[in-house]
């Protein structure tokens, strides 16, 4: 089996990073690229204060993003996950949200945000040396790219018709339940203005215009891609970062200690874009399994991730089990949960986590039938030789020191806390 660890390292993504970065809208997926350029001359032509100008499919897309009568409850939009006032992420503290026709279904997987990535995600892809010599060198890539936790979706109209139809999210049984709704909403007649009187009549055709108008306000508006973080300011010059966040910098840039900017790059694009906090690939942090997912309560249950069970594509490919894709940390200080499976619901103790998970796996994992600490226990035995041992600082024993004190942990969090949005820049801070 290749593990986790041949396939993924410091240097490859190294390399992965720069290509991105040197690619940039090329990797973007189909009618992205522009969409990117428009949504970042708008986002930068639309000031705070004032309201943003949308095309007429945008405008919809909108209206439809909030609206939650089009779900099978009547109660949940795209916006009760995806809050606005919070990221675009949850927002509440839930490892996953409840859902379905009766609002009382749980998802399996804790809500991602939806801010700054979506006009610059690249297209799933994992490029793989011809040779199988060559894979199993360190010189194979690791999968990159796709939107959700595992990649699946390679365009945002596919993305946002998932939630629609899951039964633990909006439920609706089919798109004709869906467009039934659309069709008697209060802005139906805008609808069919913009794509035509008889779109209704063609609900293949209705349901992709829908899907393409959530697209486009997800593109267009500046709200999910604002740039208006204390960091954002830091890097145009505009203030300084306290001594206690240029710690926390230097500890989260350290590449022989946390080496977090290894896969949540943290330096500007080549083009000068700021950066997203995300190289967009994929890792097995092997995080503990949640209790709070009721769907665990089967204990031959598994989410794991690149290769099932809501992804089936990749599931030949048992190195991918238990992948999921690096998320920005942008906005992390506001959220309230953590990880793929919202095991932690403080970001010092998803720190915690990431730097003791091997010095004192005690702490996190519980023991199995034989009093044995059962690490990695979110994963079958078999494939817990995915899980990133490699990578610093996930090559720690039990017993020895962790990279991180408490103090830095503070230093860390305080350094994240600065992409948080919505910082107010006050006139002596300004150059």
């Amino acid at each position: 089996m290749l593990s986790f660890a041949t396939r993924f390292t410091v240097r490859t993504a190294a390399r992965l990073a720069a290509l991105v970065a040197l690619a940039g809208a090329a990797l973007l997926p189909f009618g992205a690229a522009a969409a990117s350029a428009a949504a970042a001359a708008s986002a930068a032509a639309t000031p705070n204060d004032t309201k943003p100008v949308y095309s007429d499919a945008a405008a919809l897309g909108k209206l439809m993003f909030f609206d939650a009568s089009l779900s099978a409850s009547g109660k949940m939009s795209c916006a009760s996950c995806h809050s606005p006032s919070h990221a675009y992420g949850p927002p509440n503290g839930l490892a996953a949200q409840l859902g379905g026709p009766d609002m009382r279904s749980q998802g399996t997987r804790a809500v991602p945000s939806l801010r700054y990535v979506l006009n610059r995600t690249p297209m799933w892809s994992h490029a793989q040396a011809a040779s199988m010599s060559e894979r199993l060198s360190e010189t194979d890539n690791a999968p990159v790219g796709g939107f959700g936790w595992d990649g699946r979706f390679n365009r945002l109209q596919d993305q946002a018709s998932f939630p629609l139809f899951n039964p633990d999210e909006m439920a609706n049984k089919d798109p004709a339940a869906m467009l039934a709704k659309l069709e008697h909403a209060p802005y139906a007649a805008r609808f069919k203005e913009v794509f035509g009187q008889n779109i209704f009549l063609d609900p293949t055709k209705a349901f992709a215009q829908a899907m393409y108008a959530i697209e486009r306000f997800e593109l267009e508006d500046p709200s999910f891609h604002p740039y208006t973080s204390k960091f954002d300011y830091y890097l145009d010059g505009k203030l300084q970062l306290t001594d206690q966040e240029l710690r926390g910098k230097k500890l989260f840039d350290n590449p022989t200690g946390g080496n977090c900017a290894s896969c949540h790059i943290d330096q500007s694009g080549a083009d000068g874009s700021h950066p997203l906090f995300t190289d967009f690939n994929f890792q097995a942090l092997g995080v503990p399994r949640n209790p709070e997912l009721r769907a665990n309560a089967d204990p031959k249950y598994f989410d794991m991730g690149l290769c099932g069970p809501l992804r089936t594509d990749q599931s030949s490919d048992r190195s991918n089990c238990g992948l999921f894709k690096s998320v920005s940390l942008r906005n992390t200080a506001t959220r309230h949960v953590f990880f793929h499976n919202g095991r932690f619901h403080t970001l010092k103790d998803a720190l915690r986590f990431y730097v003791q998970r091997d010095t004192n796996p005690a702490k996190w994992y519980p023991k199995d039938a034989h009093g044995k600490v059962d690490k990695f226990d979110d994963l079958p035995v078999a494939l817990r030789v995915n899980v990133d041992t490699t990578d610093e600082p996930l090559t720690r024993k039990t017993g020895e020191r962790p990279v991180w004190s408490e103090r830095d942990i503070d230093d860390v969090a305080a350094f994240l806390a600065t992409l948080n949005d919505d910082y107010v820049l006050k006139p002596k801070q300004s150059k």
